[in-house]
């Protein structure tokens, strides 16, 4: 055996010595190692764990394929198109095609089964008291945004006396808003006041800007439109405190009993949308400016941020919200009916407690 000089041989020793307490940090550093790996890991797969959950929940898609269609593009509407856009729909399974369509149009397409959601205003409202078996079943909005506009020399409601109103179709909300007000001032649609009713809002926009009316009721985007070339707002009526159901989401109750869970996994991925619109403001700005062509960056900011006061996280239909349409409706059956009859908020409860609570902690509550 070779001898050992007497440095080396103290060398080994230190080393010997030490080696317990080296043994012992290793020890620590890889367990350390280990909880940071597994922590990390834990919240890179949060998301997916959260969304196998609720996927569990659902339970497998009576449907894959669903045809919405919609009133109009605008802020109100926001959420729905971001969630198209950013592919929510197809990572639960479903393919959505969202049409562009008249309210009564929509409302026809429901009741005959050609389309499948519509996710719009009052007409669900309209349909149901005329004998169509059409519900709500959530209320992405129910705070109103419309704003009531006057020519330049028009500033109060009294000075519309015996002039004309451009407001969407019959029974949409902008009616129903004037026919409130028109009560409250002791006034009387068809009698004190015109309504002139067209296909879209930026058909009665035109109208009101060419002169053709002498007031306009109507919601962003073109609310916007109108302030920026300085008419005056006679009524907010959000100030004002006016819920409606606009735009929620109506099907008939024969689609509601055949389809649950993929009516589930619809309304996950609009609150999805919901989240990104309000998470991320430039993508929901872009794509409000792709669907309803509008570039000027200060009305798109404008309409964000009207959007952030209206969007529902927790969309669970609020039977006051119909009331008021049922007690200003030009339907004599309206006022006698129950609020009940015309909404289902069994779905949309179950998604709050599955999801909607975890994707807004504190804020949606089940």
């Amino acid at each position: 055996m070779p001898r050992l000089d007497p440095f080396s041989l103290k060398l080994i020793c230190r080393q010997s010595a030490a080696t317990p307490a080296a043994i012992r940090f290793s020890k620590h550093f890889a367990q350390r190692l280990k909880t940071l790996i597994l922590l990390s890991l834990l919240i890179f797969l949060l998301p997916w764990i959260r969304e196998t959950a609720a996927q569990q929940t659902l339970g497998g898609l009576e449907k894959n394929r669903l045809a919405v269609g919609t009133a109009g593009s605008g802020t109100t509407s926001l959420p729905l198109f971001v969630a198209l856009e950013a592919g929510y729909f197809i990572k639960r399974g479903l393919n959505v095609s969202v049409n562009q369509l008249g309210a009564t149009v929509a409302v026809q397409g429901v009741i005959s089964g050609t389309i499948d959601i519509y996710q719009g205003g009052t007409a669900a409202i309209a349909a149901n008291l005329a004998g169509a078996d059409i519900i709500y079943i959530a209320a992405a909005v129910d705070r109103n945004s419309l704003n009531l506009f006057g020519q330049k020399a028009i500033t109060t409601f009294e000075a519309l006396r015996g002039k004309s109103i451009a407001t969407t179709f019959p029974g949409a909300f902008g009616e129903i808003a004037i026919r409130m007000t028109a009560r409250k001032q002791g006034m009387e649609v068809g009698k004190d006041l015109k309504l002139l009713y067209h296909r879209s809002p930026p058909e009665a926009l035109t109208t009101f800007l060419m002169g053709n009316s002498d007031g306009l009721v109507i919601s962003p985007p073109q609310t916007e439109l109108a302030k920026q070339q300085g008419y005056p707002i006679i009524i907010d009526y959000f100030k004002e405190g006016l819920k409606i159901v606009g735009p929620g989401t109506s099907v008939t109750r024969e689609f509601l009993q055949k389809h649950p869970n993929t009516i589930k996994a619809f309304l996950m991925s609009y609150l999805d949308g919901v989240k990104r619109a309000i998470d991320d403001e430039e993508f929901a700005k872009k794509i409000e400016s792709k669907y309803t062509k509008i570039s000027d960056a200060k009305i798109l900011a404008e309409n964000y941020q009207q959007g952030l006061r209206v969007w529902n996280k927790d969309m669970t239909v609020d039977p006051a919200a119909i009331r008021v349409v049922l007690d200003d409706s030009s339907d004599a059956k309206a006022k006698s009916a129950d609020p009940k009859r015309f909404y289902d908020n069994s779905l949309i409860q179950a998604v709050n407690r599955d999801y909607a609570s975890k994707l807004f902690p504190g804020e949606v509550k089940w």
